[in-house]
């Protein structure tokens, strides 16, 4: 087995496992209401991360020339 497919599946597993312990934590235990808190505050943040990216991308990039197509008319 190569070390790439070894990853894969351990990122794999890994990810059923923290899903499993996710549910746990969220329906079954006394820190459901803290874990919905902070899984509503990451997912708002991960949104405004990425759209605050976009602005920052927009306004350090620089632009270049546009060609300017001639008119047909």
């Amino acid at each position: 087995m190569t070390r790439r497919k070894a990853t894969g599946i351990l990122i794999f597993c890994s990810c059923i496992a923290a899903f499993f312990v996710y549910a746990y934590l969220l329906m079954l235990s006394e820190w459901s209401p803290i874990v919905l808190q902070l899984s509503v505050l990451m997912i708002a943040g991960g949104i405004l991360g990425v759209i605050s990216w976009i602005g920052y991308m927009m306004a350090t990039t620089k632009s270049l020339p546009s060609s300017i197509l001639p008119d047909d008319g």
